[in-house]
């Protein structure tokens, strides 16, 4: 499956916004698996393709999938592309990870309020 189509058509990152070009890059991508117009299986476009389209430099796009790829968001197949990655495998990684900043937290002595707090504040954090 191609996600040309449907990605980036006719979106393109805000030069003027404070947010980082790759991480409004990311959170497009995160908007779009979420609802579904990027399933699972979805071929992302080439970093030196996406990076012309949305005129940015190819660091943007990679930093961007790279950080995709860290979240279980995508995987990258090396000469088979960036793919979208099954939900189930995505929700490994999320459950992994905060299993670690559970134990992190809890080693800390912080409360489940305290550690809620801060990965609130983490969370939000632009």
């Amino acid at each position: 499956m191609n996600g040309e189509a449907v990605f980036p058509a006719s979106w393109r990152p805000n030069v003027s916004s404070s947010v980082p070009l790759f991480e409004q890059l990311r959170l497009r991508i995160i908007e779009l698996t979420d609802n579904g117009m990027l399933p699972p299986g979805t071929r992302l476009p080439a970093v030196r393709s996406l990076a012309g389209q949305l005129e940015v430099a190819p660091h943007t796009v990679a930093r961007a999938y790279k950080e995709l790829e860290a979240a279980g968001i995508v995987q990258t197949r090396g000469r088979h592309g960036t793919v979208v990655s099954a939900r189930d495998e995505r929700w490994s990684a999320l459950a992994a990870a905060a299993a670690e900043y559970a134990a992190a937290a809890k080693a800390q002595g912080a409360n489940f309020a305290e550690a809620v707090h801060l990965l609130a504040a983490a969370y939000d954090a632009e």
